[in-house]
């Protein structure tokens, strides 16, 4: 496969991947066009490589850098903003791990802390009480664990899980 057909592949691939983790796929595939790229690009050669809208371009833009996966950078004597991607894969993963503990893990905390306090009168309202609790204590626990993932120093965390997988 020539390098144009690969690099296709690659942000067709990326682009699938992040619908998995939940987020649109022009986020992704903008994304994955600055991962490939070797040097910063503007939106405008965004917007052209991909052939999507301006605005399309720029809301997509502004999440990618809220989630810290890309950051703008200036050109001497330009007027445009140049976007560049974070490189560093386990950098990206933990950004990732991030923003998906708060879009998913967070929200599901705080309903599952509210169904805590439905009254339990019947039988059908233990049981479900008592399946709240284990999950709330489930995802308390997972919580945990992700924070502290996300805490601990990135590089030494993927050497470590890499050592014990080999």
């Amino acid at each position: 496969m020539e390098y144009s057909q690969c690099r296709k592949k690659f942000i067709d691939t990326w682009s699938q991947l992040g619908v998995s983790w939940g987020i649109s796929r022009t986020m992704a595939q903008i994304h994955a066009l600055l991962l490939l790229s070797p040097v910063q690009i503007n939106a405008e050669q965004i917007i052209s490589e991909l052939d999507i809208s301006g605005g399309n371009a720029n809301t997509n833009l502004r999440l990618l850098l809220d989630w810290g996966l890309i950051y703008k950078v200036q050109v001497a004597g330009s007027r445009c903003e140049y976007f560049v991607a974070e490189k560093d894969t386990q950098i990206i993963f933990k950004r990732i791990l991030e923003q998906r503990k708060k879009k998913e893990l967070d929200p599901i905390q705080t309903e599952l802390q509210c169904l805590l306090d439905c009254k339990c009168d019947s039988v059908e309202s233990k049981e479900m009480h008592k399946l709240v609790l284990d999950i709330t204590q489930f995802a308390s626990k997972s919580d945990k664990l992700l924070n502290q993932l996300i805490r601990t120093d990135s590089h030494w965390l993927f050497n470590t899980l890499f050592k014990v997988l080999n």
